[in-house]
């Protein structure tokens, strides 16, 4: 089967087993399936209490585009709000993700998902044949918004010796473990940054875009080095969990 590779530094290699053609089908079937139950389901409850209420006495189609919306919606807003899983993909343990292992931005989550319609029936499911052509299992929405859906089983799957992490001792407990969103790219700047002088400017700044990026307020580290250390640290730990 085929695998996105991704190497940073000396130090880790992630193998990302790319979901299959008919997996995907099959995570989209059944996101189908819960969409129609949700929609006729909405749609008797909204009709019961326009019965009730004569909100829509003089037509049923604002019941109708309220559904639509909704269902419309559906897949961006559960990739977005569930990291990247609908609950076709939460179901058979997929996972959309960027092609650097890290999580896609909502402006990646809304191009794929607009794209659909490139990819759906409306081109006669062009989408099925551009995945079997390519070795990732993308179809265009994934091609232009540099994602994949990938194998939860496999991700994070780490190939390395573990020599080279031997500064993590036995007990050693993570603080932040809102690290496992970066990417392999942001740790491996933030070690090539903690090579610099401890009073270079840099240091600091990346220590600030680091806490606005991961939403850390306070953090328990004092010194910027330290805390940039403890992220390097942290994420190295919850790569090795899976191991």
């Amino acid at each position: 089967m085929a695998q996105s590779d991704i190497i940073t530094g000396q130090y880790v290699q992630i193998q990302q087993t790319p979901a299959s053609v008919g997996e995907r089908i099959g995570a989209q079937v059944i996101d189908w399936l819960i969409q129609g139950i949700f929609a006729t389901t909405l749609l008797y409850l909204l009709d019961e209490v326009n019965d009730l209420t004569g909100f829509f006495a003089n037509s049923s189609q604002p019941l109708f585009i309220i559904v639509f919306l909704i269902i419309i919606c559906y897949c961006p807003l559960c990739e977005i709000f569930n990291h990247g899983q609908t609950l076709g993909k939460k179901a058979l343990k997929m996972r959309v993700v960027k092609k650097d292992g890290s999580t896609p931005s909502i402006g990646s989550y809304l191009l794929r998902w607009l794209l659909f319609i490139a990819d759906g029936p409306t081109l006669a499911g062009l989408g099925i044949l551009v995945m079997l052509l390519n070795q990732d299992n993308q179809r265009i929405g994934d091609i232009a918004a540099g994602t994949m859906v990938i194998k939860l089983n496999s991700y994070h799957q780490i190939q390395v010796s573990l020599d080279e992490f031997n500064h993590l001792s036995k007990n050693y407990r993570p603080v932040y473990p809102q690290v496992t969103d970066l990417s392999l790219e942001q740790i491996d700047l933030i070690t090539r940054t903690l090579e610099l002088p401890d009073d270079d400017p840099r240091i600091h700044a990346l220590a600030e875009k680091a806490k606005q990026i991961l939403h850390i307020n306070t953090p328990l580290e004092r010194s910027d080095d330290t805390f940039l250390w403890r992220i390097v640290k942290d994420y190295q730990y919850y790569a090795l969990e899976d191991i």
